[in-house]
């Protein structure tokens, strides 16, 4: 199968980084078109018993995913590569899934660390489940394997 756009879902982890320039490589082989996805999201707490975040919260939260989305870009500019940017307020899974359809995405690419209980839960709950079951195309999961001590 030929890629012809690849989006990365990245959060600027150590494993979001390790999919990034998997992600690059991968888009290079096949002169694809890529883009990077930041999600801003609100934990379930931050709710306000009336079901609203404080926009102040919210404004915060996409700062700090905007610089995320930065940092990632800027790391791909300095390797040669191009991208372009998306980003999005929500649940991951809902609009990682959105932005692909939207996009015509051929492959989701996800950073994974094998060795993390967050990482652990996420694939074995909800999220993991979901990505998997409503994803609108292939997906590619870069896994991060922590380095062998010496």
């Amino acid at each position: 199968m030929k890629y012809e756009k690849i989006l990365l879902a990245y959060n600027g982890s150590k494993e979001g980084r390790h999919a990034l320039l998997e992600c690059a490589e991968l888009a290079s082989f096949h002169g694809a078109q890529m883009h990077l996805l930041a999600v801003a999201t609100m934990p379930p707490s931050l709710f306000l018993t009336e079901g609203f975040v404080p926009e102040e919260l919210l404004e915060e939260e996409k700062k700090r995913t905007q610089s995320v989305l930065e940092e990632g870009i800027r790391a791909l500019t300095e390797q040669g590569y191009k991208s372009e940017g998306h980003l999005a307020v929500g649940e991951p899974v809902e609009e990682i899934c959105r932005i692909a359809k939207e996009l015509g995405a051929d492959l989701i690419v996800l950073g994974h660390n094998q060795n993390t209980s967050f990482a652990a839960r996420w694939w074995k709950g909800s999220v993991g489940a979901s990505m998997l079951d409503y994803a609108p195309c292939s997906l590619l999961i870069a896994i991060s394997k922590p380095a062998k001590p010496a």
